[in-house]
């Protein structure tokens, strides 16, 4: 415990506050700093005290320089005018020499390209000159220095290593570079996300005895959550909905390889659903990552017979919603798909009547939070189903994930996937 207390005083933030340079009126050297230096407003607040705190800083705002002015009399007064000690450093002194010059800043001395002493004690530069002149106890380095007054008179230096070019160079190269491989990195993802979006059904075809609807809404651009309508022949139609183990990309790409075994298999699926299933979990296990999984329902509706049969296949329960109000949760018939190559399931079947509702939905609709740190949660769902049931498929969807994201208002941490259909009636 206090090694771990100790590494978490280490990382506290720390960086330098401040610096004080003395001046005889705040605004005047406030415009002095703004207009002719280019630097920024850092604060400019009152105290408790009543004094005026005033403080600017340098474009990249690693320091800040704090404008006091100290009371007549005083030993910090006799400081206004003075050397501040203070050393500015920038890649190239002579062009800063002449921006600054035409904003009317008072050079002591054009910049002198000879190496330059500093001082042993301060490190700050004392002159410049020829190395030669030099002890050796005294660093030098080879760049170019000026000085520079403000409107009090108080001076500072300006220099420019030939370290500090490079490094800046360096700097400048990276970020380049960064900003580069973070737009690439969008412009793929957003390519990544419409490819996703095409995968989604993009038609309904229309059934006799039922309406239905789907919709994903992901968390991020891409994501894991997968939903499809199958058109099987001879009057028989699949629902599908599955949520795929991971999020982002790595999940996205698992759903696109999950619904082309799925897609490719569908030949199969004519009376033997067992048959399609245990092809398309071989399918996943070969081709996906070990620890990949996905939890998956499949449904085949025959429009003639108005019969429902399913595999859940380790999701959350679908709802039937009957006419009189009451529920049937369709519970899990077979594990999760991409674990066990010895894999079966087995089959439920439900008769669909006129005025039954039947709602597939993943996690990321009953396990949203709100403020309370409370899930939306199956009941709400069931209740909301209820709610609504007289309207559309269509309508009824669009009510649904309008409550869970008026009872989960924050940003969404989970992909919002649903499907209803409403039997109508021959």
């Amino acid at each position: 415990m206090g090694g771990s207390l100790s590494q978490v005083r280490q990382d506290l933030y720390l960086r330098l506050h401040c610096i004080n340079v003395f001046v005889r009126d705040q605004d005047r050297s406030l415009r002095f700093y703004l207009d002719q230096l280019g630097f920024h407003l850092a604060f400019d607040a009152r105290l408790q005290s009543g004094d005026r705190w005033v403080a600017v800083a340098p474009p990249d705002g690693s320091a800040i320089l704090s404008l006091v002015v100290p009371k007549p009399k005083s030993q910090e007064y006799k400081l206004i005018g003075r050397s501040t000690q203070i050393v500015f450093v920038t890649e190239d002194v002579a062009a800063k020499f002449q921006e600054w010059s035409k904003r009317g800043v008072r050079f002591q001395f054009t910049p002198r390209l000879k190496r330059i002493k500093f001082s042993p004690q301060t490190q700050v530069p004392l002159a410049s000159t020829p190395s030669v002149l030099l002890g050796k106890e005294t660093p030098i380095w080879g760049g170019v220095f000026t000085r520079f007054r403000d409107v009090d008179g108080n001076s500072f230096s300006l220099v420019s290593f030939d370290e500090v070019t490079h490094a800046v160079e360096e700097q400048r190269r990276t970020i380049a570079q960064k900003q580069e491989s973070e737009r690439r990195a969008s412009q793929e993802l957003e390519i990544a996300k419409q490819v996703q979006a095409g995968l989604f059904p993009q038609t309904l075809p229309p059934l006799k005895t039922l309406e239905y609807a789907g919709v994903c809404i992901q968390a991020r651009k891409v994501g894991g959550d997968y939903y499809d309508f199958l058109d099987l022949g001879r009057e028989r139609f699949g629902f599908v909905i599955g949520d795929i183990s991971g999020k982002g990309i790595a999940a996205a790409l698992l759903m696109a390889n999950l619904q082309a075994n799925l897609r490719s298999q569908c030949a199969i699926a004519f009376d033997q659903p067992q048959r399609l299933l245990r092809s398309v979990n071989q399918l996943f296990c070969d081709n996906t990552p070990d620890g990949s999984f996905a939890t998956f329902f499949f449904a085949e509706y025959d429009d003639s017979a108005s019969r429902l049969r399913y595999a859940n296949c380790g999701h959350l329960p679908a709802l039937l919603l009957r006419d009189d109000n009451t529920v049937e949760r369709l519970e899990a018939t077979a594990t999760v798909l991409g674990i066990f190559k010895d894999w079966d399931c087995e089959i439920g079947e439900h008769q669909l009547r006129p005025g039954d509702t039947l709602a597939l939905y993943t996690d990321g609709i009953t396990e949203s939070y709100n403020s309370d740190d409370e899930q939306f949660g199956e009941q709400r769902l069931i209740e909301a189903l209820q709610r609504h049931c007289g309207q559309s498929s269509q309508c009824l969807l669009d009510s649904i994930v309008a409550e869970v994201q008026s009872f989960s208002p924050h940003e969404q941490h989970d992909d919002i996937t649903l499907i209803v259909a409403k039997h109508r009636g021959p």
